[in-house]
Order: C-alpha cells, then sequence, then structure tokens
C-alpha cells in the first residue's frame, strides 16, 4: 500500500493568494534560550497551503469547516489528469466520463508550481461552465492543484456555484508524481469552530483494485449550507 501525501509543507516560503496573509512561524520559547522546550507562533490566513473551502467562504448562511461531515473528506476519489487546458470547462470535463465520481482531484500543469516559491498567476482553473457541469454530475468533493478553483480574474462565481450546491473544495493540493487513477482519500482539516477554511492534511492511499466502478457509498445525500 502507498500512501502519497498531496499536502503542501507550510512555511514562510509558502506562495500565498496575493491579498492573504503570508505564513510566518515565529520562535516563541527555546531550549537554546534557557526555555525547558521548544515552541513557535505560527500566523496565516485559513486558505493558506493545502486547505479547504466550506460554503461559509461565500456565503454568511454557509456551514462551517467545523461542520463538513467527515464522510463526505474521506472515500474513494478519482484523480483526472488535464495537462494542457488553462480554463476547464465541460468539454475538458466531459471527455473524462466522470460519472459516478464523487471525489474528484484535477491535476493540471499546476503541480509543477510547487517547484519555486513564486506566486503564479497563469494558474489552470475551473470556468463557471466546468463548475456547473460537476454540479449536474453530482460530484461531491472538488480538489485543485493551486490556490483557488477560479481564474485569477473571476469574480467568485466559480467558488458559488460549487459551495452553494454543497460541494466543498479543497485547494492547493500537489499531484506532482500522482498519476491518474483511483485512490482512497483522506482530508482532515483543522477544526477550526466557525471557520471559513481550514488548512488540512491529505492523503492518497493507492487502490490497485479500483476500477471504474465506484463502491457503494450509504452516505449519498447532500449535505445542507446552513
Amino acid at each position: 500500500m502507498r500512501i502519497h501525501d498531496i499536502s503542501v509543507a507550510l512555511s514562510p516560503d509558502l506562495p500565498s493568494y496575493p491579498g492573504d496573509p503570508s505564513i510566518s512561524v515565529e520562535p516563541w520559547h527555546r531550549i537554546a534560550k534557557g526555555d525547558t522546550a521548544n515552541l513557535s507562533r505560527i500566523t496565516m490566513g485559513t486558505h493558506s497551503g493545502t486547505h479547504i473551502d466550506p460554503p461559509r467562504h461565500f456565503n454568511d448562511a454557509g456551514i462551517t469547516v467545523d461542520e463538513i461531515p467527515l464522510d463526505l473528506l474521506i472515500g474513494q476519489a478519482r484523480v483526472v489528469e488535464i495537462p494542457r487546458a488553462k480554463k476547464i470547462g465541460r468539454d475538458e470535463l466531459e471527455a473524462l466520463e466522470l460519472k459516478g465520481v464523487e471525489r474528484l482531484l484535477i491535476k493540471t500543469g499546476n503541480s509543477e508550481f510547487w517547484k519555486d516559491n513564486t506566486f503564479h498567476d497563469d494558474f489552470a482553473a475551473l470556468t463557471a461552465e466546468g463548475a456547473h457541469y460537476l454540479h449536474h454530475l453530482k460530484v461531491k468533493l472538488v480538489a485543485v492543484d493551486y490556490l483557488s478553483v477560479e481564474p485569477m480574474d473571476g469574480d467568485g462565481e466559480v467558488h458559488r456555484i460549487l459551495l452553494n450546491g454543497g460541494i466543498p473544495v479543497i485547494e492547493g493540493v500537489n499531484l506532482a508524481g500522482v498519476p491518474a487513477g483511483y485512490y482512497q482519500l483522506i482530508c482532515l482539516p483543522l477544526k477550526l469552530k466557525d471557520g471559513d477554511g481550514a488548512p488540512v492534511r491529505a492523503l492518497l492511499i493507492d487502490n490497485p483494485d479500483a476500477t471504474g466502478q465506484q463502491a457503494f457509498d450509504p452516505h449519498t445525500s447532500r449535505w445542507p449550507l446552513s
């Protein structure tokens, strides 16, 4: 069994989305200075690094991070690869035959951006049309391999389509070295009360026996916004 850690390491060197708080890790107690233990203070935004967007991110009435059902964040997932498109719409998604997929991770050229500390504003992202299509397919969760699910020139429409449609978004996963296919996803956010977002530790576990057929999942109902 192979486990892929698809989370990026939180550090001051990690790029932040423009306008968001950067990450700071400061020494607070240090053994070298005579303290009994080492302890640091962390400052960062709720959408730093690999993180989850709950409906509260774009809707004051939406559910928060601590209210997302864990069985939504754990289960069979599919990684698909769209290496060339910068704007991912219905045409790109329809060609992948996604019917029955509930947890979708989209691998693009973005995963190569994690090799450096510079923010890239030309990242691949979903269009509103693509978001509507995933909602139509009843996808339950979407993950993308950079810091936003929609392009830099977006106005939040892609987020609202997904989040108000009951589809949380995991942003900032690193899928470099992860082949397209079926996996078991484990995604555990910080349990931040009333959180509009939170960093996550996300893992993919190889599932060699998986086929195009989804395993039976009794948790198929949609979950509320409030």
